[in-house]
């Protein structure tokens, strides 16, 4: 921990153009104390970030997406050396922080997904409500989703349709985006999947959500970045420490809530209806965790982006970590 300056917590005022969803749940699942160090590992146009500042941590925020960190500088400056801005992947943040000489953290926040300032830029190619190039890549680096688009074949298209999307008419659209290639822009493709499901002009629920979304977590290996940041978190986490995840999508709440059920132990008890597995072979990580959390129809009405969000929020316990015990039984095979 640090020395918080007097005074200083005040400074940090909320950014209106970018409140994060859930953001009072958030920090009260947080619980910050004055000078604690707190990870926020989707930095994307920190508003949590913002908010655990105001609180008094010491802030570490981690992007993948290099216009979020050059575009944070100006919250660096105005933080007075209570934050570090890192560019990597948050399924690497303990090896990025241990680099940084830290270990252990007090606090550790996850926003999964697509950040605002991603979807708000026509030339990121996220969204299907703005013509850009087909791209939807976090890190500006790599394939593309035009590049997967236009050489994956039927059959890979349909299933990531259908497992990352939820999207029960996918193979009717993977034939449809065949048929029509080579696309480029997000236009084309929005285009094509609203001809294949028979989307007349103007209805609600614009079915492009399903498969844009889809698209973009596999482009960019969210679900298992995801995991990876999971366990990450159980690493870096002081006994005590508390996690703190939102997430949009039913696959990544499902990543998150059965993680948090196995390291709290949730697992080993049975039921009349279920008998009682094996015992855990290694004590719980997490207590138990906090009731799942979901917007209020106030905020639902003022961001209507906080609709499919769910936090999920648990405390670490003194217990080793299970991905190290893991790391070491491989080592000794």
């Amino acid at each position: 921990m640090t020395d918080l300056p007097p005074g200083l917590p005040g400074s940090i005022q909320r950014d209106p153009r970018h409140e994060p969803v859930l953001r009072e749940e958030v920090i009260a699942a947080l619980a910050i104390a004055p000078g604690e160090r707190h990870v926020d590992a989707t930095f994307g146009a920190g508003g949590y970030t913002r908010a655990m500042l105001a609180a008094g941590a010491e802030v570490v925020a981690c992007d993948r997406d290099p216009d979020a960190i050059a575009e944070g500088q100006a919250l660096v400056a105005e933080a007075g050396g209570r934050l570090t801005l890192v560019h990597g992947r948050f399924g690497e943040i303990d090896r990025l922080l241990a680099e940084r000489g830290i270990d252990t953290v007090d606090g550790i926040t996850f926003d999964i997904g697509v950040s605002s300032m991603q979807l708000d830029r026509d030339e990121r190619g996220f969204s299907f409500q703005k013509d850009g190039p087909l791209d939807m890549r976090m890190a500006q680096e790599g394939e593309s989703a035009a590049d997967w688009l236009n050489s994956a074949d039927e059959t890979e298209i349909a299933d990531v349709l259908f497992h990352y999307g939820d999207e029960r008419q996918s193979r009717r659209v993977a034939r449809a985006i065949v048929a029509a290639r080579p696309l480029t822009r997000t236009s084309e493709l929005a285009a094509v999947v609203r001809k294949a499901l028979r989307h007349p002009p103007g209805a609600p629920k614009d079915p492009s959500t399903k498969s844009f979304q889809a698209i973009r977590i596999h482009i960019n290996g969210e679900l298992d970045e995801l995991a990876a940041g999971l366990d990450a978190a159980e690493r870096l986490l002081r006994p005590g420490g508390r996690l703190a995840v939102v997430s949009f999508h039913s696959t990544e709440d499902r990543i998150v809530k059965n993680f948090l059920r196995e390291r709290s132990g949730g697992d080993a008890a049975g039921s009349r209806h279920r008998p009682a597995p094996i015992p855990l072979a290694r004590a719980a990580t997490f207590e138990t965790p906090a009731r799942k959390v979901r917007p209020g129809k106030a905020e639902e009405a003022r961001n209507p982006r906080a609709r499919s969000a769910t936090l999920r929020s648990a405390i670490r316990t003194a217990a080793p970590a299970w991905s190290d015990d893991l790391k070491k039984e491989a080592m000794s095979c």
